[in-house]
């Protein structure tokens, strides 16, 4: 089978997020099952510093306002093919592939991201001259949401999947830019790109696609509600309905094992933690925090108002005067920043703030960490909850989206249902209890840390699903079940099933 996967962030060259490792890893288990699987992404100016050899094998026309590009080819160390689209005007730039190097959204983002979607577009109608068409196209998230609208309206017939990594970001423009980017005045209404008088991408991919999948099934059923729904709970509801969303978990890089960590100051496992002490004397001393025998909760997080730090802030003085401590490393919104500089300068000794990332950095905090605080109003799929598990770090969240899917409460972790301090220091006080009885924290540390969370389960559900979309079989029968994702019976392939589904 093969599959254009197409993102606009890969690991291996351009990160912004989770996107860009779960665009580097689920390449690579489809590939390790047999799948023929090729990257599609923007030639950042980054990408372009980071490769050594590139292969000009296309040229694309322009449409509307988009502009014409090459496509380059090359390839990562391991073998994974990589198309690059070469619009020098479009990508090479300082910044993030989102935004300026001051934080503010590029002004001809939907120019940037609908060249995206058209490339895939072209290269799925055999017409781009790349030699190679592909059997599915696979579209990740707003930025990659206008390649199955494309498909549909240039008449490609080749099946699309699209995949919501966060609903809440939905790439919206200006009705006026219809006619920029190529946009069939027809397709701008209720069941088509519009939404609340803008170009919504995200809609884009939501009707058009053959099926959607979204990052855990707990979250695939949250999207279909208000809040989470984010206004498209309708249009979710309704692919439920017929069949065309369902929920995928995603899997952990194979690096995140603290017995192999090159990123540690010392390994360890779950027969002998004293490599995890370490750790945590080091983060302790960088943090300026003070000696302990108390727990040390870790937090690796995007500094943003949807992952709950407000919480923290509230319960932190009741988890200091428990004996608790608090690392923090990350960056993001600068108000949540000050807030939790102000939180750390009330408490000093107790809790160190970092306000940015380091990759080094962040393996040794969720190492060092007894307990990690996740107290998320909505998490798609979440992978920190998922590391902290394997380096024993017992996550005490919020019980949603992959959050909810992916920890055992009581068992690998603390959930809590209700999203109030309460409820997080109801928590945090279950983990204060488990830190008192070292026989249970233990116990608990050791099924954390056995669980893998591997790739190879996500990569089997979305071989499945992709069998099922195409019609074609799988190369082998499959070792388990559909795992992780909602078993729907029916698949909408035609143009009109998809209006009817979306109305």
């Amino acid at each position: 089978m093969k599959i254009l996967f197409v993102t606009s962030e890969f690991a291996d060259f351009a990160k912004a997020g989770g996107l860009a490792d779960v665009s580097a890893a689920l390449p690579r288990a489809l590939k390790r099952r047999g799948t023929d699987v090729r990257v599609l992404m923007p030639a950042y100016q980054n990408v372009l510093d980071r490769i050594s050899q590139l292969k000009v094998v296309a040229s694309l026309p322009g449409h509307a306002s988009i502009e014409p590009c090459l496509i380059g080819e090359t390839q990562t160390p391991d073998g994974i093919p990589v198309y690059l689209i070469l619009a020098p005007s479009l990508y090479q730039r300082s910044g993030t592939p989102y935004t300026t190097a001051e934080g503010y959204d590029w002004g001809d983002n939907d120019l940037r991201f609908a060249r995206l979607g058209l490339a895939a577009a072209e290269i799925a109608r055999g017409l781009s001259g790349v030699d190679w068409t592909p059997d599915l196209v696979h579209a990740h998230d707003w930025p990659a949401a206008m390649a199955p609208a494309y498909m549909v309206w240039s008449g490609v017939t080749t099946p699309s999947v699209f995949t919501i990594h966060n609903l809440a970001h939905q790439g919206l423009f200006g009705a006026d830019r219809l006619d920029a980017l190529g946009i069939p005045h027809e397709a701008f209404r209720t069941d088509g790109v519009e939404f609340h008088g803008y170009i919504s991408f995200m809609k884009a991919g939501l009707v058009y696609a053959t099926h959607v999948t979204t990052v855990s099934a707990t979250y695939a059923a949250e999207i279909t509600e208000e809040p989470l729904g984010s206004g498209l709970h309708g249009l979710t509801r309704g692919l439920t309905h017929e069949g065309r969303l369902s929920g995928i978990v995603n899997g952990l890089d194979a690096e995140w094992d603290p017995a192999s960590d090159a990123h540690l100051l010392s390994g360890f496992h779950a027969g002998d933690l004293s490599g995890k002490a370490v750790n945590t004397d080091f983060i302790r001393m960088s943090l300026c925090m003070a000696p302990s025998d108390g727990p040390l909760f870790g937090i690796v997080s995007r500094l943003v108002h949807q992952k709950g730090l407000d919480l923290i802030a509230e319960a932190a003085g009741a988890i200091v005067e428990r004996g608790g401590q608090i690392a923090i490393l990350g960056t993001g919104d600068p108000g949540v920043e000050r807030m939790l500089l102000d939180m750390s300068r009330r408490h000093r000794g107790s809790i160190g703030l970092v306000a940015g990332f380091s990759e080094t950095m962040a393996h040794r905090l969720v190492a060092a960490s007894d307990f990690f605080l996740m107290p998320s109003r909505f998490e798609p799929c979440g992978l920190t909850q998922m590391q902290a598990q394997r380096y024993g770090a017992l996550p005490v969240a919020h019980a949603t989206g992959g959050l909810a899917d992916t920890i055992e409460d009581n068992q690998t972790g603390f959930l809590f249902h209700d999203f109030w301090v309460g409820g997080l220091l109801e928590a945090t006080n279950r983990a204060f209890d488990a830190y008192t009885q070292p026989e249970l924290l233990a116990d608990m540390r050791r099924r954390a840390m056995a669980k893998t969370f591997d790739w190879d389960g996500p990569a089997q559900s979305y071989e499945e699903l992709f069998s099922r979309v195409t019609g074609l079989p799988m190369e082998r029968p499959p070792d388990r079940g559909f795992s992780g994702v909602t078993r729907l019976p029916k698949l909408i392939s035609t143009d009109s099933d998809r209006r009817a589904a979306a109305r």
